[in-house]
């Protein structure tokens, strides 16, 4: 029997803030990926090594946790006054499928920094010393982000000492700024349900079979996000991830919560659609300030933050925070009223600290009223990104 030889596809691997992924040139893809698609998907699920029966990605790039099953596409970009096109596919662990519906702000991060290191960006442009500002069209969103990229001697600065809880080591900060974050409709499958408050209220009570009826602020800013009160779900807002990801049922009842308030987002027309969308919405849940260990040992005080909040991800609660879900948190801390809002005290914050698994982060937006309606201009908050490696992943010839 004759078996395909394996191809090798030019890609590099990177860290971007608490999440790492295969970071593709769109032309360097094979012919048949070069469009969304069945090949693509395909060719993506082989790279990262699902799906997986095992729930390991021994034979893939992959981690095996949402944070670490990603896959980033990028491309000279068509828009005027942008550079690139960046596309984020998340991809599933043990289930053949890629989801194209949201944005990774983590991995945004390290779009900038790519896309100066791989000639996407005039050299005219790279000073010696100093910053480089790339724009960047999130095409899963249709979004604009824009990152402040450090350069040193003309090349990108990766290492320096900015701390990001999450992260082990420290790296040069790169400053994004999430411009207009309430989500809409993508171009590649991503989907927002239109409004910043899809329902037209900054609280529902959204009924969960089998969990009771709960307060929640559902909001597409960053991402399309459920925030629920910790102490309605019998959470204090200071776990870590074992005290979630151990117990099967709360996983269920995250889930089923996830799948009700999708629909009340107008995300997916029946439940069992929600199954075919792991990515979006996420679900989080938020409490006032209070003292906790995070998982590195590190203590936080009820002092240093303004609100803690937890967030599920890909169905387990994240080490951390998404990038994306912390816009959405920044957007809610800026509207009076929302959960997150009231959680850190029930005013409107330009910027708030909140604690989170690995401890704490800061994230700020700008909000204003217009009419009965909220409008956000932009979220921002600061990251960092480094490559890992760089070269060829390979695959089966076949395997798309």
């Amino acid at each position: 029997m004759i078996h395909a030889p394996q191809i090798k596809i030019p890609a590099v691997y990177m860290r971007g803030g608490t999440s790492k992924g295969v970071f593709f040139r769109l032309q360097d893809l094979p012919e048949a990926a070069q469009v969304p698609g069945a090949a693509r998907d395909r060719l993506l699920l082989r790279v990262i090594g699902s799906p997986d029966p095992y729930a390991k990605h021994i034979d893939g790039m992959g981690g095996a946790t949402s944070s670490t099953s990603k896959t980033v596409i990028v491309a000279p970009s068509t828009r005027p006054g942008h550079d690139v096109d960046y596309l984020f596919g998340q991809v599933a662990i043990d289930k053949p499928f890629v989801d194209w519906s949201g944005n990774c702000g983590n991995l945004s991060a390290a779009v900038g920094p790519y896309a100066i290191a791989n000639g996407f960006i005039d050299p005219a442009r790279i000073p010696d010393h100093g910053t480089v500002t790339v724009r960047i069209w999130q095409a899963n969103i249709n979004k604009t982000i824009v990152a402040h990229v450090p350069v040193v001697n003309g090349q990108v600065q990766e290492t320096g000492d900015f701390e990001l809880d999450g992260v082990t080591f420290p790296a040069a900060e790169v400053m994004l700024e999430f411009m207009d974050p309430a989500a809409e409709a993508g171009e590649n499958g991503g989907e927002g349900g239109g409004a910043m408050f899809p329902t037209g209220h900054l609280v529902d009570d959204l009924e969960v079979p089998g969990v009771g009826t709960l307060k929640a602020t559902m909001i597409n800013a960053g991402i399309p996000t459920v925030f629920v009160n910790a102490a309605d779900i019998g959470y204090t807002g200071t776990e870590l991830q074992d005290a979630v990801n151990g117990d099967p049922k709360a996983l269920a009842m995250f889930e089923t919560i996830r799948a009700y308030g999708a629909m009340r987002m107008g995300l997916i027309a029946h439940v069992e659609d929600a199954a075919l969308r792991q990515h979006t919405p996420k679900v989080a849940f938020v409490a006032p300030p209070a003292g906790y260990t995070a998982s590195s040992g590190k203590r936080v005080e009820a002092g240093d933050v303004d609100l803690l909040v937890r967030a599920l991800s890909m169905g387990k609660l994240h080490h951390a925070m998404m990038g994306t879900a912390a816009v959405a948190i920044g957007t809610a801390a800026a509207i009076p009223g929302t959960l997150v809002s009231l959680a850190a005290g029930g005013r409107a914050h330009e910027a708030v600290r909140f604690g989170h698994p690995s401890g704490t982060l800061r994230v700020g937006a700008e909000a204003r009223q217009e009419g009965a309606d909220w409008v956000v201009t932009k979220a921002v908050m600061s990251r960092s990104a480094r490559v890992l490696m760089e070269g060829w992943v390979r695959v089966p010839a076949d395997a798309f």
